[in-house]
């Protein structure tokens, strides 16, 4: 995922006109989403052609909304170093959420789909949360999503119907339930991009494109 020091140019950004639903942790509030960069050469063609036409066939003919959770299966979520390529992404084993995300967003749209990224803060403990710092830092990559007992996280919004979106996260290859009970790993805020500010029903909430809107208190 991106980080603030890291001063790439592979990132878009869209940043929110009201944060009128803070984000629970001040250094995501204006945090930019992921996009994996591309060397404008074969070596990145191959590698994307490679997994759009994997996805095509893993598909076989299913909804085309139905979330690619082979994604999941072929990448185990953990480190990855950034900025990253897509002939450097299909060569990994493992793959963070950003990559993830990233990837399902362009699979979304070579099926023809229009979906949006997606960034979430979520709530853990202190202990699983200094487990992945301590495999973060072994791998010599940023932690920066992670913030005492909460992570920002990313995935995907896909548009489901006249205004509305369902969320699909990658990394865990599921859709997320728009009704959240807290606990471990319950989802404290979410924000979407969709570049015009819209809102979006999500379950009985209302997602405005590039605001934060808060879904539980932090506990």
């Amino acid at each position: 995922m991106y980080s603030a020091a890291d001063n790439r140019l592979d990132l878009i950004v869209d940043e929110p006109r009201v944060l009128d639903r803070p984000c629970p942790s001040a250094r995501w509030e204006s945090f930019p989403y992921s996009c994996i960069a591309h060397h404008g050469a074969d070596c990145c063609d191959i590698a994307r052609e490679w997994v759009m036409a994997y996805d095509f066939a893993q598909l076989n003919g299913a909804d085309r909304a139905s979330g690619p959770r082979w994604l999941r299966k072929r990448w185990t979520w953990g480190p990855s170093p950034w900025p990253i390529h897509w002939c450097e992404a299909v060569e990994r084993d493992t793959l963070d959420c950003g990559a993830l995300g990233c990837m399902a967003r362009e699979l979304f749209a070579e099926r023809g789909l229009t979906s949006f990224p997606a960034q979430f803060v979520q709530q853990y403990t202190d202990e699983a949360t200094a487990q992945w710092l301590g495999k973060w830092e072994a791998e010599k990559v940023s932690a920066h999503w992670i913030d005492e007992d909460v992570i920002y996280h990313e995935a995907c919004a896909l548009v489901s119907g006249e205004g509305e979106v369902k969320l699909f996260d990658p990394s865990a290859g599921w859709w997320v339930n728009p009704r959240q009970a807290g606990g471990y790993g319950g989802l404290l805020a979410v924000r979407i991009f969709d570049g015009e500010g819209r809102g979006w029903r999500w379950g009985d909430r209302i997602l405005r494109g590039g605001e934060w809107t808060k879904v539980a208190e932090r506990a």
